[in-house]
Formats: C-alpha cells, structure tokens, sequence
C-alpha cells in the first residue's frame, strides 16, 4: 500500500506543492505550503481515526489532505479539479490501486467551495481538514498597515484545534478559536468564513457528526 510518507517524499509531490505556493504567495493569499498541506493531512487523517474509520480510511485521507491544493500551480479558478487529475498522474506510477486513486481524487476534486461537497468520508476529512486552518502562522504579510482582511483575520487567530468527541449517538467536531479581537472583529471571520463553515457542517454530518464553532470559549455555532 502507498503511504502518506511515500507520497511526501516522492519529489514530484514537493515540488508541485511549492510552485502551487509560492503562486499564491504571489497572489496575495495566505500560506498553502508545506504547513497547510501537513497540517490538513494530520486533521483529516485525526478526525477519522478518532471515528473509528478503518486504517486504510485514515491513510488515504491523509494523502488527500496532503496533496489537495497543488492544483493551485496552475491557477487558482479550477485547482481541485487540476489537482484531482495531477493526483492520478502521481499515484498511478506509485503503484497504488486504481480504487484506491479514485477515493482521492474525488477528495481533492471536491474540496472547496462553492461547487465541491462532501461526497465521501475521505472527502468530508479533507473538507473539515482545509477549511478549519485558520492560525496567524498563515500570515506571509510583516507589515500590519498592508494586511487585507485575509490576514488581519488570520493574525488575529492565535489559537486553533479541531476537537473531535466520539459519542454513542451523536459525535461532534467542533471547531475551537482563540480570536484578539483589538486585531479583527469576530464579524470579520465570519465573513471570510461562512461559506466554508456551512461546507463543515454539511462535511460533518456526512459523517453522522454535528458541527460547533467555539470562538473566545463561547459556543457561537
């Protein structure tokens, strides 16, 4: 079986990866680098294990979380459906069974919002994975005075987790922020971020979960 180390180590993969960020560096956007791409590996890959998934479940949403955003290499207008296809191209040669690919492909072609949705547990991972990483350590910009308000609300964020409760009946994940608001108001994350809380709600409950937003330690979803 392809691991998730195999695929971090195939050069390919780490060079897609970089030239994707350094795109959106290029852009204005926040990071979507090696970070970004470890980090929504980790989450997705911890939020179905601690569900019980199966193994193989857990480690083919680690390499969707993974490899999800180097389709920004080519533009960002379409970069699932890019990477979906680049994925193919990877993993095929990897060795790795064609069910297998497909299950990833559809993560990652699915992923982000407005026109992906949650169509499989993998899927639904790396959809709560991405969109959950909000943190200041995204924030290229040095200078506050040029912050847009990407950044202001990234910077503000000082702490992030994604706790995931495995219950008898209903499981949650729940989404808990540290937010400075003298930096950036609470309105201001949502308004970045409403549409990529209802994909993680509509995410959770493909996984028979309820979604919360816990922001300042006050329940707000």
């Amino acid at each position: 079986m392809v691991r998730l180390e195999d695929v971090k180590n195939n050069p390919i993969v780490s060079n897609f990866i970089l030239k994707a960020d350094s795109y959106l560096e290029a852009l204005g956007y926040t990071e979507h680098g090696f970070r970004h791409a470890n980090l929504s590996a980790n989450i997705a890959m911890s939020i179905l294990r601690h569900l019980n998934w199966p193994e193989k479940e857990v480690e083919l949403a680690g390499i969707a979380g993974y490899l999800h955003d180097m389709g920004n290499l080519s533009g960002r207008e379409g970069h699932p459906a890019v990477g979906s296809v680049l994925a193919f191209q990877i993993l095929q040669p990897m060795g790795m069974e064609i069910e297998d690919i497909a299950s990833i492909m559809s993560a990652i072609g699915n992923h982000d919002e407005p026109f992906g949705i949650p169509a499989s547990d993998i899927g639904s991972a790396v959809i709560l994975a991405d969109k959950t990483d909000i943190h200041r350590s995204r924030v290229r910009v040095l200078d506050p005075a040029k912050f847009d308000i990407h950044d202001r609300v990234n910077h503000a964020v000082t702490y992030s987790f994604l706790r995931v409760e495995k219950a008898e009946t209903v499981s949650t994940l729940t989404l808990e922020l540290t937010v400075d608001t003298a930096l950036s108001s609470v309105m201001d994350y949502f308004e970045i971020s409403f549409a990529r809380l209802l994909m993680c709600r509509k995410a959770a409950e493909y996984l028979h979960c309820q979604f919360h937003l816990d922001i300042n330690k006050m329940r707000i979803w």
